[in-house]
């Protein structure tokens, strides 16, 4: 069986030699994991269409894997912006919502990574703290802009992000400056980050597979999270 993997894509302006132009992009590790898990990677931008009919682009697809990127819009979940949230991009927003709604009603499999996990909790109802510095007294979830920082979680036992992870323990890459704020209805937290105890992972009991990570393990060539999303699809397909 081929596998799809849908993998929502950032929308931002580029200048390459003497062009600048607005361009629908993503980091190739998050296709390069999802192919070398045995799936093929398809890039999904924003579309308007779909906001309202998921189904269309959903039937196509086999998983979902929620991309990280720009700050969610505090409007999508009725809050004012913080004077440290970037540019919200509402198209973005929009479509990633609907995604994540209806891929949760069909029981497709869903990874949430970094913003994708704030999308799936936002998608449930629940709310984000914009500035985690704010509530933290630090900054070390994103120490420098444009580079991955390092730091240890610890997961439920037993818990899907353990068993996606491969581990109850592990070091992670991480560069973020939001997070959870109140859990979406019938969500869990499953994975904290270690000392400061910030939500680390999130998952939904009872679903086939729908877990969203704060970390980026597409940055990561030794995780086994994207993984482990390719392996809910393909144990679930018709022999």
């Amino acid at each position: 069986m081929t596998i799809a993997i849908g993998i929502s894509a950032a929308v931002d302006r580029v200048r390459w030699g003497p062009w600048e132009e607005e361009v629908t992009m993503q980091t190739r590790a998050y296709s390069r994991a999802v192919q070398e898990a045995g799936a093929i990677a398809l890039l999904l931008p924003p579309d308007e269409a779909l906001d309202v009919a998921p189904d269309a682009l959903l039937d196509r697809l086999d998983g979902l894997l929620l991309s990280g990127g720009s700050d969610v819009g505090p409007a999508c979940y009725g809050a004012e912006p913080h004077p440290h949230t970037a540019r919200a991009l509402p198209e973005r927003d929009r479509f990633e919502l609907a995604l994540a709604r209806q891929a949760l009603e069909r029981e497709t499999p869903v990874l949430g990574i970094c913003r994708g996990m704030q999308i799936l909790n936002v998608a449930r109802g629940g709310t984000l703290q914009q500035h985690l510095p704010d509530l933290l007294g630090h900054g070390d979830h994103r120490r420098t802009p444009g580079t991955m920082g390092n730091h240890e979680v610890r997961l439920e036992p037993g818990s899907l992000a353990a068993r996606a992870a491969g581990a109850e323990r592990l070091e992670i890459k991480s560069h973020h400056h939001q997070g959870v704020g109140e859990l979406g209805e019938e969500l869990i937290a499953s994975g904290w980050a270690i000392p400061d105890e910030i939500v680390e992972a999130i998952e939904l009991p009872g679903a086939r597979f729908a877990l969203g990570v704060l970390w980026h393990p597409e940055e990561d060539t030794a995780s086994r999270v994207i993984g482990a999303l390719v392996d809910a699809v393909r144990a679930k397909a018709p022999a």
